[in-house]
């Protein structure tokens, strides 16, 4: 695609492209179609990205002068005390050049392939540095956190690009939308979250998809909306992902290529298919202070919660949603469990399935899941109890079929009666597995055994209720209906 912008720069040299688009007076239509048949696409595609960089484009660069173009041309010459009549000329052109350049210059503009979710992304590397690795792709942050750019990768799982768009185009309490497009090959939502502009743009197929967003502040939109408007455009799945830690940040510039930085995959081994948890959202491997979340859910009346160890276990303090910071915390390390303690009283707590569900029962599991992307309103997934015995026959875990993501992290796991059969805690590592075996594993997930979340309460003397096995079953809206209340996000605000 970049390309493009080869043959914009190409068409200063070139008088005849514009002189060939008529006169100023032609109507909207004709114009457009001088443009889309008398001049080459990668010429219309370049300018598009031009006018996108100097903020006055904000469409998709498909190369087809549409109204939307033509205002943006019109725009531009109006802020230069141009003619406004869509008609581009040499000095146009001289003036479109220069100021993008400058803007994307500006923010330090390269392209950059992520071996960890195989795309290529563009990046403001001026303003932004690599953060690492999050348990779903890779976050870039500015020194005082007023920009962040992300990719993600969702794989192995039940995601669809319809679901996945259904979710995000939808504004929340939180979250506003101002733009949502669904295309051949995915879609682009722009919106306001938390005071802080963002733009994120999905490919991809069922099963594997891929995506790469940017949030702001609003200080920073002058020089990153245009930026983020690029960016989006130019969000290519061209590259292999390997899972390597090596991302090539090629020194290129508009109008090149850059070159894919040779990455030596890692040696596989069965441990390393293995998540040891579906890991807390947001959690950055070598940042010791890295903010995450999971999820938890009442097991008594007088303030306590049940969750994961790897959720709550290395924070100096843990928020469990509105009912304040724990004033105390119980880790089971062994069996990454743990139990919190916050100075509220719960209605209706969960009761713990007295012994292990059956075979092929049927599950839900409920949390708060990709909190940075998804709504912040509670996730229910269906499944069924695929065996009762974890990797290498590990007695401690059952292995699911429920679609879990970060952040689902110790959730509960709930049968149609509403007993807590499990609580989540991990999933094969899908790509781990694909790179290793060429295919990619559906939904096998795994949760801790109820019988050893009983044992672990009981050990610490924490009240809790158990439910024998019931006869009688609800519907996935009924019982979710029940469950719902106990159910909430667990917040480590620091990490050890």
């Amino acid at each position: 695609m970049l390309r493009a912008v080869q043959a914009l720069a190409t068409a200063l040299l070139v008088a005849a492209a514009p002189m060939a688009l008529g006169q100023s007076t032609a109507a909207a239509s004709e114009l457009s179609d001088a443009y889309n048949h008398q001049t080459d696409r990668n010429f219309r595609v370049g300018m598009q990205m031009r006018l996108a960089w100097t903020g006055d484009y904000k469409g998709g660069f498909s190369g087809a002068i549409d109204p939307a173009s033509l205002r943006a041309i019109r725009d531009f010459q109006a802020r230069h005390g141009m003619e406004a009549s869509g008609v581009i000329d040499e000095a146009f052109l001289k003036l479109l050049v220069s100021e993008s350049d400058r803007a994307q210059q500006g923010v330090g503009f390269r392209l950059v392939d992520d071996t960890v979710t195989g795309a290529r992304v563009a990046l403001p590397l001026d303003l932004v540095s690599d953060n690492g690795r999050t348990p779903i792709g890779r976050v870039w942050r500015s020194a005082d956190r007023s920009v962040e750019v992300e990719t993600v990768r969702l794989t192995g799982t039940d995601e669809t690009l319809d679901g996945l768009y259904a979710t995000l185009s939808h504004p929340t309490a939180s979250r506003s939308v101002d733009a949502a497009t669904r295309s051949e090959d995915g879609f682009s939502v722009s919106g306001t979250e938390a005071g802080r502009k963002y733009v994120m743009r999905f490919k991809g197929v069922d099963g594997d998809v891929r995506g790469f967003g940017v949030s702001f502040d609003a200080a920073a939109g002058a020089s990153i909306l245009p930026y983020a408007v690029v960016a989006a455009n130019l969000f290519d799945l061209s590259i292999p992902a390997n899972g390597s830690e090596i991302v090539a940040a090629a020194d290129t510039g508009i109008g090149q290529v850059p070159e894919t930085a040779a990455a030596v995959a890692p040696k596989h081994r069965l441990s390393a298919l293995f998540e040891s948890r579906v890991k807390s959202e947001e959690e950055r491997p070598n940042k010791e202070k890295a903010d995450s979340s999971g999820s938890g859910f009442a097991v008594s009346s007088d303030g306590w919660v049940l969750t994961n160890a790897h959720v709550a276990g290395s924070c100096r303090t843990v928020m469990v949603g509105d009912k304040g910071i724990a004033d105390r915390v119980v880790v089971d390390e062994a069996n990454d469990l743990a139990a919190v303690h916050v100075g509220a009283t719960f209605a209706k707590p969960l009761r713990l399935a007295a012994g292990t569900p059956r075979l092929g029962e049927d599950v839900l599991a409920l949390g708060f899941p990709l909190r940075s992307i998804l709504a912040d309103s509670l996730n229910v997934t269906r499944g069924n109890v695929s065996s009762l015995l974890g990797l290498q026959n590990d007695p401690r875990y059952l292995q699911i079929s429920a679609p879990v993501q970060p952040g689902n992290s110790g959730g509960p796991l709930v049968d149609l009666s509403g007993r807590v059969v499990g609580v989540v805690t991990a999933k094969l590592d899908a790509m781990a597995v694909a790179d290793a075996t060429g295919d990619i594993p559906q939904s096998i997930n795994f949760a801790i055994r109820p019988d050893a979340a009983s044992a672990f309460l009981a050990k610490n003397g924490i009240d809790f209720a158990s439910a024998p096995a019931s006869k009688t079953f609800g519907s996935v809206a009924d019982t979710t209906e029940t469950v719902q209340d106990a159910v909430m996000p667990v917040l480590c605000l620091a990490a050890k």
